[in-house]
């Protein structure tokens, strides 16, 4: 019933919706509860990247035959909560799941630095789903890979200047678009119906990646 305890099939339910990448909110509508009970639940038990009906449903009776609350992760409510839904943002932004794990973790480091072996440790994962990973946080400027010498291993690092580095390399991506849409344009006959339509493409793209990196530069000094 809306406003009691979840049940095993609710929680079923809130692990399918998870796996259809649906939001907290839509969820909720579904399950016809509280947003803030569906946070609080997957926040608990695991996140939305490692939410099980079976397991948050056993470890919900064991905090009920103990009397006492987990809170996940070892935070307070409120900072799994918020952590939660940074992840889930992350992912419904296209960001693959195992890599906006790696993000994050990396983001809430205190010194912003871990190893491989560090990450699979604390995301519970093989070393080859924190290789690729990586890979493609490093590829999109998210990260940066550095080497230490005394322990002859790659560290992974988030720093200040990590947004700005990956904005600047998402837009010198499109750049290369529009300098590609320009070529076909030109290919095509700029005299042409569809090669008017590339060139406009690539003038449109050039300009809006000139103009955020501009704005990026100039808004640098706040990661500071």
């Amino acid at each position: 019933m809306p406003g009691g305890r979840l049940t095993q099939q609710d929680r079923q339910r809130i692990a399918a919706g998870l796996a259809g990448r649906l939001t907290y909110a839509e969820i909720a509508r579904r399950l016809d509860r509280p947003t803030s009970t569906i946070t609080r639940e997957i926040s608990r038990n695991g996140g939305p990247a490692g939410y099980q009906a079976q397991q948050a449903h056993q470890a919900t009776i064991r905090r009920a035959q103990r009397g006492t609350p987990a809170p996940a992760r070892g935070a307070v409510p409120q900072i799994a909560a918020a952590e939660a839904e940074l992840l889930e943002t992350a992912i419904r932004a296209g960001t693959p799941k195992m890599a906006a794990r790696v993000h994050l973790d990396l983001m809430l480091a205190e010194d912003g630095r871990r190893t491989a072996a560090e990450l699979a440790d604390r995301l519970k994962v093989s070393p080859a789903s924190v290789s690729g990973a990586v890979n493609y946080l490093v590829q999109l400027g998210f990260i940066r890979r550095e080497r230490d010498p005394r322990r002859r291993r790659d560290v992974y690092v988030f720093d200040d200047d990590a947004w700005y580095h990956a904005i600047m390399t998402s837009e010198r991506q499109t750049l290369e678009a529009a300098r590609a849409a320009k070529a076909a344009a030109e290919a095509r006959g700029l005299d042409s119906p569809v090669g008017q339509r590339l060139a406009k493409t690539a003038a449109y793209l050039e300009r809006v990646s000139l103009d955020i990196m501009e704005l990026a530069g100039r808004w640098r000094s706040l990661l500071a």
